[in-house]
């Protein structure tokens, strides 16, 4: 089940951990939000290492869609009367700059950024789309509802952004990651105030990032209650109309659509993990009928870190942890806010203000009535007397007959028939086997 961007790609073959090691910054997981903070330290002079449990890009973001945009479905007519003029407009020049980054980057790593229009549309009725009209113009970028589209059924209207783009996510992050601090198969295995024992020595730092997609601490911060997991499918289709623009439904498990060469990547199927959903087979349907003529070339999944209010978390990881950062919760448009999740990062680690670092902020005030639902299923979870159990909260695990794997409803993690852990926050494998399904 390897998506596109795997096939073909070698691994960087990058040094493991050999001994103990002193650093001033520490950071903990090399996906795409870990490898860009460190670059961003590496340009600063900073001192730093990155450690990897397995290998850079080999978890979330090998699965990613690649679309690199500023809009996130119909994000800012959530944020404006949520969080204020200000802030709302503090995290959208965030993430307008941080694809402006990935343009300049791509120039200098020599990788392909392909600039695209990017459309979030609705099949049933046009008030939302209006009213993110009117959130974007409030926040100052001109946008006009378009009625057409070259999508395969009517919609009622389509909400565009110029000036985004696509590209190939794992010759980015390799490309990037090449000449960094890094350590790969160095699964960190203990972290306590200065130290992190992993398997290979132990690394004492000053300060630390947590980069591991969900946050693997639960002692602080209170991200189990205020972050939950959610699972999409995607089909690469050969021989299907290629096309212009990329595409996101208006719907938290809609439909989203972009072209990838001569491939166009479907997506759907979405659920919250652990629960029922879709998945590929209702996606196939679909497509059968929109594409009769086109060939499925591969086939994958993916999973994201929602927050209740859409915005992510980046900075302190608590208000107790002084010296202990994160990066998280990027409601599946991680690639431009962990571009400037990265950037703010960096300069809280060398203790400069980041003007747009209060629009991340983990300790911000939560919607009352979302916060309150996320921690009511997980709490739901970790009550149901069932077995297997997840080893992060003690969650009753359910089986997912379309991956063959055990998922966690509660926090997202996931585990193989024989035990073996495929996703965090758990940090290990099931302690027996589970039973047969």
């Amino acid at each position: 089940m390897e998506s596109i961007w795997q096939k073909n790609m070698p691994e960087l073959d990058l040094p493991t951990l050999d001994g103990d090691k002193r650093t001033d910054i520490l950071i903990i997981g090399g996906g795409l939000a870990g490898v860009l903070c460190a670059w961003f330290l590496d340009k600063a002079g900073a001192d730093y290492i990155l450690a990897e449990a397995k290998t850079v890009g080999s978890g979330v973001t090998a699965g990613t869609t690649a679309k690199v945009t500023a809009q996130h479905g119909l994000l800012y007519q959530k944020l404006l009367p949520l969080w204020g003029r200000e802030r709302a407009g503090l995290y959208l020049e965030a993430n307008l700059r941080a694809v402006g980054q990935y343009r300049a980057l791509c120039r200098v790593l020599g990788c392909e950024f392909l600039e695209e229009t990017s459309y979030v549309f609705s099949r049933s009725g046009r008030d939302k789309l209006l009213r993110e009209l009117e959130a974007l113009n409030e926040l100052g970028v001109g946008v006009e509802l378009r009625q057409k589209t070259p999508l395969p059924f009517p919609v009622a209207g389509a909400l565009p952004l110029e000036g985004q783009g696509r590209l190939h996510p794992l010759e980015f992050l390799r490309a990037l990651a090449r000449d960094l601090r890094i350590y790969e198969h160095t699964k960190v295995q203990g972290l306590s105030p200065g130290t992190a024992l992993t398997d290979h020595g132990v690394v004492r730092f000053n300060k630390a990032v947590i980069a591991t997609h969900f946050p693997i601490l639960n002692k602080h911060g209170l991200y189990p209650f205020k972050l939950y997991q959610s699972r999409s499918y995607v089909l690469a289709l050969q021989d299907a109309p290629v096309l212009d623009g990329m595409y996101v439904e208006d719907r938290d498990n809609g439909l989203s659509f972009r072209r990838a060469g001569e491939l166009l990547l479907v997506g759907g199927g979405g659920h919250r993990t652990g629960r029922k959903g879709g998945g590929w087979e209702q996606l196939r349907s679909q497509v059968k009928k929109w594409y009769p003529q086109a060939k499925e070339r591969a086939h994958w999944a993916t999973q994201d870190c929602i927050t209740p209010d859409g915005g992510a978390y980046v900075g302190q990881y608590s208000p107790r942890t002084p010296d202990l950062f994160v990066t998280t919760g990027f409601n599946k448009w991680g690639w431009t806010t962990a571009m400037a999740g990265a950037e703010i990062l960096c300069d809280l680690l060398q203790g400069k203000a980041n003007v747009c670092a209060p629009a991340f902020a983990p300790d911000r005030p939560m919607p009352v009535a979302a916060a309150v639902g996320n921690a009511a299923e997980a709490v739901w979870d970790i009550l149901r007397p069932t077995v297997p159990r997840c080893p992060h909260m003690g969650c009753a695990l359910r089986y997912n007959a379309a991956e063959r794997s055990w998922d966690c409803p509660c926090h997202g993690s996931r585990f193989d028939e024989a035990g073996g852990l495929m996703d965090n926050p758990a940090t290990d494998d099931l302690k027996h086997r589970p039973p047969s399904p």
